[in-house]
Order: structure tokens, then sequence, then C-alpha cells
């Protein structure tokens, strides 16, 4: 439990076929993606272990596509620096981050154990963005998660995730990448994160 736990906290993110999804249907357009990404990823552990990580790979990789708002976190991920950058650079950080995120995904939840996720069906304004709640519950512990959730065209989309309430993934990984783009530029960066990609995605 607390291996699951800890690996949850690590992503800032998020499970066998005991596995459940609990939630009220969804009126609420900004929270329909959140649900939408619980549930490909519960279908994706439930057969995690015929998937194997590239097949669950290629199951996730199009609804955290279509949920996650890829091209604005990778821009709020590296910060003031990104509008120096050539537009094939942000593009080839744009295609790496993707791939290291859908990859995380993919290697660190492979089975589950009656883990349930609880989605708030109703979002809370935070300025033009909304805010869907939710909260990963496994045995007799707790681990909220927070989504920031932005309009894309007529789409809402997830720009950031928050471990227990507070913890920004955005601002924990500008604070990762912030070096590697200094020393190295956008190359390094881009190259880090298909390394790390790489390394998850072995069996």
């Amino acid at each position: 439990m607390t291996k699951t736990l800890f690996r949850a906290a690590s992503l800032a993110a998020l499970l066998m076929a005991s596995a459940t999804a609990v939630y009220a249907e969804a009126t609420d357009t900004a929270v329909a993606p959140v649900q939408s990404f619980y549930d490909t990823l519960l279908a994706s552990m439930k057969q995690g272990k015929q998937l194997g990580v590239k097949g669950r790979y290629e199951k996730l990789k199009p609804v955290i596509e279509q949920s996650f708002d890829l091209p604005g976190m990778t821009r709020l991920s590296i910060g003031p620096s990104w509008t120096s950058m050539s537009e094939a650079d942000q593009k080839a950080l744009t295609v790496a981050l993707s791939r290291f995120t859908v990859a995380s995904y993919a290697s660190n939840f492979k089975s589950f154990d009656g883990e349930k996720f609880i989605v708030d069906p109703v979002s809370t304004v935070r300025g033009t963005d909304r805010i869907v709640t939710s909260k990963l519950v496994a045995g007799s512990d707790t681990v909220p998660f927070n989504y920031r959730m932005r309009q894309s065209g007529t789409n809402w989309k997830i720009i950031d995730i928050f471990l227990n309430g507070y913890v920004s993934q955005i601002a924990k990984q500008r604070s990762d990448f912030g070096a590697t783009v200094q020393s190295g530029g956008a190359a390094a960066l881009e190259k880090k994160l298909n390394a790390l990609a790489d390394g998850l995605l072995k069996e």
C-alpha cells in the first residue's frame, strides 16, 4: 500500500480486476476529462499484465492527449525561457514531455488492489480556470488530487495537477527542468526527457 501511494505522490497524479471507480454522473463539462482519464487508466490497469508497459502506453496515449493540455503544460513547465526558444525546439519539447508523461503512467500503474477514485461532480471557479477535486482511496489512506482545468477551444483540459490539494506538478517540473535548460538548452532537456521515457518503457 505504501509503495502504491509513494508512486502516486512521485508523479503528482494517479488501478487488476478488483479496482473500482466511484463518481457521480458528470454534467459539469470541466469534470468530464478527469473522469474520462480515470476510466481509461483503470481499464488499462485491469489489463496491465496482458498489455505490458508498451500496450498500456498505447492505450493511455489517446486519452492523455485528449484530457491534458500537453502543449500548455510544456510551456508552463519550461517557464520564461520558452519564449526565447525556436518553434522547432518548442515542438520537440512538447513531444518529449508528452511521451514522458504517458510513459510515467504506463510504467508506474501496473496493477491495483481495490483502490477507488472519487471525483467531485461539480468544479469550482478559479479565475478563468476551474478546479476539479478528486481523491484516491487505498485502504485506510486517502490522497487528494486536484486538477486545474483550462478552456481550450470548446473543451476543458487539464493544465496542472495538485497532489494533496496544493503541490503543483507544473511548479515541480519547472524546478526540475530549469537547470537542464540553463546548462544545455532545449536540446539537453529533450534528450533527458526521452532518456527518462525510454527507461520507463523497459519491461
